[in-house]
């Protein structure tokens, strides 16, 4: 077993099942923590539900603030697409902030490690300090990169972890001149400009790691899959207020540019017995074939263009790589990741160039309403918030389906990928088998306590099953 798994928020654990002949038939990530969100929620003014969900992460609390934004604006009376201006381009500053720190974290401090060493690198290697003693450049400029995304959510909301920007109709301040001219000026901190320039550099490293080693790159827990991501009205990447867009396997369009409060209609939740995480799917494509991947990948996948010109370049090159069909190589991820590094960066220039930034911004009248539904694109990945409210305005109702619940299935297959070409192979657990399970896991950089939520810690345990049930194998790796 593995205890816990490293580099993902949160815990879980996988197990194994042998068949007779002694071969893998099946494997499972289990996701054993619960999350009480949509239970205790209930009972509340609906106007708390953005700072109270938040809580359910450290790590993306911005994403599920501004959802549950979006989804109370329609309590309130307003649709989220007719806020002021200001209060938009506020909203989406901190929304492409987030993003920005949050895709850093990932990529330098969890992902690099596996990219930089190789999955077989002996324990010591796999931390962000053996990427700043080996790779100083490279660690330095991530590290730089999240603070700036960090800092620029503290002006923002206040704090860098569960501040307060939106307000039911509107936001809680505007951005202030000397707040926009710190992050477009290099005097104290590297700007915004050093961040866009520092985003390309990344780009371009890890597409020539892409050529150094496509071979595994290519292969390692690669399958078909459905993607799932908003678009614009034009096609274009949206990742904060858009439609929702799937396609399968080869392309085909299997969700046409849905709007959001359509979602009942097209997705259920599936359960199983042997996790707390659900597994989302499009009805109309039933349980079996209807899972999607979410996320950077997918989005990328399903989009037909990008905003800002330097990603969209980035972007252009990125699906002639599969020629135009979907991209379904998980380790991918990465790239397209970087990608949206890129794109964020670009837009917050914009939006700390745009005059109306700065204008005071009045909320409008309520004209309260009984629902609200807010999609929005979190780093992970499609994230849901749907509520509820009684004629006092208090919380009925709350549906979560978070980014990672998503990507439940597709986290699924790709720990039996590396199960039945792995272990199948080798027969034995050692650590680097350990590692490539990590590996696959952590591509779709998972947020289980947003996914499930408990107190506590709870470890992924590897375990290996023989055909009657017994354990044959286990490994345990000593949290640290």
């Amino acid at each position: 077993m593995i205890d816990p798994v490293t580099r993902v928020e949160g815990h879980g654990r996988v197990t194994v099942q042998l068949d007779e002949a002694g071969n893998v038939d099946q494997a499972r990530f289990h996701v054993v923590e619960f999350r009480g969100f949509e239970r205790f929620i209930q009972g509340h003014p609906y106007w708390e539900a953005p700072l109270l969900v938040q809580r359910l992460c450290g790590i993306c609390p911005v994403s599920h603030h501004l959802a549950a934004a979006k989804a109370v604006d329609q309590i309130y009376g307003v649709d989220p697409r007719d806020l002021h201006p200001t209060a938009t381009m506020i909203r989406r500053l901190l929304h492409y902030a987030q993003l920005f720190q949050s895709h850093a974290l990932h990529f330098f401090y969890l992902a690099s490690p596996d990219l930089l060493f190789g999955m077989e690198a002996p324990v010591e290697k796999r931390s962000v300090g053996a990427v700043a003693m080996e790779h100083g450049d490279l660690a330095r400029k991530g590290i730089q990169m999240r603070q700036f995304g960090q800092e620029l959510i503290k002006a923002l909301a206040g704090k860098k972890i569960h501040g307060i920007t939106a307000v039911p109709g509107g936001i809680h301040k505007t951005f202030y001149p000397e707040e926009r001219d710190y992050f477009l000026s290099d005097n104290v901190t590297p700007s915004v400009d050093t961040m866009i320039q520092w985003s390309q550099e990344v780009v371009t490293f890890i597409k020539d790691y892409h050529d150094k080693n496509f071979m595994w790159l290519d292969s390692f827990a690669s399958y078909p899959s459905g993607h799932l991501g908003l678009v614009g009205t034009d096609g274009a990447l949206e990742l904060y207020d858009g439609r929702m867009r799937a396609i399968d396997s080869r392309g085909e369009v299997t969700l046409n540019d849905v709007d959001n409060d359509s979602y009942l209609k097209y997705f259920g939740e599936g359960v199983e017995k042997w996790s707390y995480m659900k597994f989302p799917f499009l009805r109309h494509l039933g349980r079996q074939h209807g899972w999607n991947r979410v996320g950077p990948l997918a989005r990328l996948n399903v989009c037909d263009s990008i905003s800002t010109p330097l990603a969209n370049a980035e972007l252009r090159e990125f699906k002639a790589y599969t020629n135009g069909r979907p991209n379904n190589h998980t380790m991918h991820s990465h790239w397209a990741r970087l990608i949206e590094i890129l794109h964020c960066a670009e837009q917050i220039r914009n939006l700390l160039n745009e005059p109306r930034l700065l204008e005071e911004v009045e909320r409008p009248p309520v004209s309260r309403r009984p629902e609200g539904i807010g999609i929005i694109e979190a780093p992970r990945g499609t994230l849901i918030h749907h509520y509820k409210a009684d004629e006092k305005g208090s919380i009925t109702k709350c549906n979560l389906i978070v980014s990672t619940t998503h990507n439940n299935e597709p986290m699924n297959r790709a720990v039996r990928w590396v199960a039945k070409n792995v272990l199948d192979q080798q027969k034995a657990i050692t650590d680097g088998m350990l590692n490539q399970v990590e590996v696959a896991i952590r591509a779709y950089d998972p947020c289980l306590s947003c996914a499930t939520h408990a107190m506590g810690q709870m470890p992924l345990k590897l375990t290996v099953f023989d055909a009657d049930g017994a354990v044959v194998a286990e490994h345990v790796k000593h949290p640290v």
